[in-house]
């Protein structure tokens, strides 16, 4: 499909014009987080207190089957609160797990959400929470604001530090027939608390904690450089950054560090936050297609595309990615080009040290026009520094695929 830049930045420019007229500038969602040891404890008692007697648990079958689910929620149990378990989240949770739970939800006439987990879980309780009443099929919501009113109350206890659901009104939800990941956004689907507990991150594996990591790192850039000056981006996307930079090379090399996961944890949050308010960028584009196509993790995706992308957009973002490259202590040159350029290399050796390849055998050229065209399609929704070309795209994935 021929689509022309002029247009592309006509259309881009109108829809971020209607979302700034549905939604304001100004950022909104405040809500409860709880942060460090014993956190998951507090944040149970918080829902025993307020009422809840039957909760829905949604977590995956490993957290279930090694206990740590039940740890987290022991607080609940001991409150004499009926838990009620969905445990058949899989990695990129897709509209048939959301049917699932729902059927849990219903027939124990549960009242409130806990996730346990990863995004997954938590993306998946977001919109499980949505069917309490709805018979809809969850695929009518994809979008802005399209999910039923009556929403269960959300709350997340997060046991991997990356993906920011827990701090944000969004969730992904992969439709495998179609080989697309489906963002869905409301207010509701904001958690109500959160808690951001070490003791339920220790012993994570360096893979997967790596690759989480720089998910929250992808967030807090994206978030950082974006063209919309909305509410504390900038301030939580540079947290973030500075979180990741400091403490995810230490959570990888030694992962009983309860000081270096409770900073990635923090850090993931306030990359949650940040993205909450403006949404993410070109690099996510990519990255869901290669997640929807080829399952390869969400991080990992990221870490492939990520600085492809911000090499081309160096010249539009130079200004931001000179700052980054400041509060990271990466460059203090003189020149902004050259911190800006020294900031991109460094996000390319962060990623090569946690041990992310910069190829993968699984993407395909012969889907690379596919990947390209449903990445544009997603793209132009961002507030991303520059649209990319379809030529950029295509260079970006030629450089990722392994011969």
């Amino acid at each position: 499909m021929f689509r022309s830049m002029p247009l592309r930045r006509l259309k881009r420019g109108f829809r971020l014009g209607l979302v700034k007229l549905l939604i304001g500038n100004k950022a909104a969602g405040v809500h409860l987080s709880y942060v460090g040891r014993g956190s998951a404890q507090d944040l149970c008692r918080r829902v025993a207190d307020i009422g809840h007697t039957d909760v829905l648990v949604v977590t995956d079958k490993a957290l279930k089957e090694l206990g740590l689910a039940e740890r987290a929620l022991t607080g609940l149990a001991e409150a004499g609160v009926n838990l009620h378990w969905y445990s058949g989240v899989d990695p990129d949770p897709t509209f048939a797990h959301v049917i699932q739970g729902r059927e849990v939800l219903r027939s124990a006439g549960c009242t409130a959400i806990v996730a346990v987990g990863g995004g997954s879980s938590m993306d998946a309780a977001k919109i499980i929470a949505c069917t309490r009443s709805s018979d809809e099929s969850p695929d009518k919501w994809v979008g802005l604001n399209k999910i039923p009113d009556d929403i269960l109350p959300i709350y997340a206890i997060p046991t991997t530090s990356g993906t920011g659901s827990e701090a944000t009104m969004g969730a992904v939800i992969k439709d495998p027939a179609e080989q697309l990941k489906h963002i869905i956004v409301g207010d509701g689907l904001l958690p109500q608390a959160v808690a951001l507990d070490p003791d339920l991150l220790l012993g994570l594996p360096a893979p997967v904690t790596a690759c989480t990591g720089i998910d929250a790192l992808t967030h807090g850039i994206e978030a950082y450089i974006c063209i919309w000056d909305r509410g504390t981006r900038k301030e939580n996307g540079r947290l973030a950054v500075q979180g990741v930079f400091r403490w995810l090379q230490q959570a990888v090399d030694h992962p009983e560090d309860l000081e270096a996961r409770q900073g990635m944890a923090v850090a993931a949050y306030h990359a949650g936050i940040a993205i909450n308010q403006v949404g993410v960028g070109n690099v996510h584009a990519i990255a869901h297609q290669l997640g929807a196509r080829y399952g390869i993790p969400h991080g990992q995706a990221n870490a492939l595309v990520m600085p492809h992308v911000l090499r081309a957009c160096l010249v539009e973002a130079e200004e931001a990615l000179a700052e980054l490259a400041l509060v990271t202590d990466v460059s203090d040159a003189a020149s902004s080009a050259v911190r800006a350029l020294a900031f991109v290399e460094a996000v390319s050796d962060l990623i090569a040290k946690v041990g992310i390849a910069n190829t993968d055998a699984r993407i395909q050229p012969a889907d690379w026009k596919a990947i390209v065209e449903a990445a544009m399609d997603e793209g132009d929704g961002y507030v991303s520094p520059r649209l990319l070309t379809k030529t950029e795209m295509i260079d970006t994935l030629e450089l990722i695929t392994a011969r």
